[in-house]
C-alpha cells in the first residue's frame, strides 16, 4: 500500500494490484486545482476482500472507488445500495455516511455518456466481451438504450457465445463490441480478444474499457477495418467526476 500523508478528508481506490491506477493521479491533480489542501486520495491495495472490514475503520475516510476484482465482492460489506447499483449488482463507488457505507455504480453513467455520441440507428445489437463486474454496468446501460446484447466468454454457457462461435454472421449481426476484459492492458499491449477481426467493417463500433494504452491492439484491429473506436478514458473521467459529486452530496 502506498504511503500518502493522512489528511482530514481521505478518499481512495480499493482494488488488487492497482499501482497502475488512473484514479490517484486524477484526484491528486483535482485537489491541487481546487486548493483542497486537507484532501488526499490513496491506493488501498488489498490481497483479499476480507481486509476491507479493517480498512474502513481508519480515520477520516469519506469515500472510496472500487476496481477489479472487488466490485461485486464488496457489496456484502455495505449497509445500503443505490437503486442502480442494486439492479446492476456491482459497486464502484462507496460513500461513508452517518448511517453506514452506501454503494453506488458510476461506471454506468460514465459508459452511457461516452458511447452515446457514437451511436447510430443501425447499432441495435452488441457483443460484450467478459462477464465480470464492469460488464454488468455495460449491460445495464445497453438495456436502458434499447440495445440487445450477448455475452462472449471462453467457456460455454447458456445464452452466451464462446469466442469460437463468433462466425461471420454473428459478427455482422452485432455492430457494437465492448471489451470488458483486461486483455491488452499495459504492459501486455499486444494481447487482444480472440475475435475474427476480418469480419469487421465501417458499421461496427468498438469500445474498450481499457485506457492504457490509449489505443489497444483490439482498437487498432478495428480501426484498420474502418470501424469507429473509443477507449475507456472518457468513461473513467466521467465516472470519477460522478463519484466526486456523490461524495459531496448531502
Amino acid at each position: 500500500m502506498e504511503k500518502t500523508e493522512k489528511k482530514e478528508n481521505r478518499y481512495g481506490l480499493l482494488g488488487k494490484d492497482i499501482s497502475y491506477s488512473f484514479s490517484q493521479g486524477y484526484f491528486a491533480k483535482k485537489f491541487v486545482e481546487l486548493k483542497l489542501n486537507d484532501h488526499s486520495y490513496e491506493n488501498f491495495d488489498i490481497p483479499e476482500i476480507s481486509e476491507f472490514k479493517a480498512l474502513v475503520t481508519q480515520r477520516h475516510l469519506k469515500g472510496l472507488n472500487v476496481t477489479i476484482p472487488y466490485k461485486e465482492q464488496v457489496i456484502t460489506y455495505l449497509d445500503d445500495l443505490d437503486a442502480d447499483a442494486k439492479k446492476i449488482g456491482a459497486v464502484n463507488t462507496i460513500k461513508f455516511t452517518k448511517k453506514g457505507l452506501k454503494g453506488y455504480n458510476t461506471d454506468a453513467y460514465g459508459f452511457q455518456k461516452s458511447i452515446e455520441p457514437f451511436l447510430k440507428p443501425h447499432h441495435k445489437k452488441a457483443l460484450i466481451l467478459g462477464t465480470g463486474g464492469a460488464s454488468k454496468a455495460i449491460c445495464f446501460v445497453l438495456e436502458r438504450l434499447g440495445i440487445e446484447y450477448t455475452y462472449v466468454s471462453r467457456t460455454k454457457k447458456e445464452h452466451q457465445f464462446t469466442y469460437k462461435e463468433l462466425s461471420k454472421e454473428v459478427m455482422l449481426a452485432h455492430s457494437i463490441i465492448v471489451n470488458c476484459t483486461p486483455q491488452g492492458t499495459f504492459p501486455n499491449i499486444n494481447d487482444k480478444p480472440d475475435l475474427p477481426y476480418q469480419h469487421l467493417n465501417e458499421k461496427h463500433l468498438l469500445f474498450d474499457l481499457i485506457y492504457n494504452p490509449d489505443k489497444t491492439a483490439f482498437l487498432i484491429e478495428g480501426e484498420s477495418k474502418g470501424t469507429k473506436i473509443c477507449n475507456g478514458l472518457k468513461m473513467l473521467q466521467l465516472q470519477a467526476e460522478k463519484s466526486w459529486e456523490i461524495w459531496n452530496s448531502t
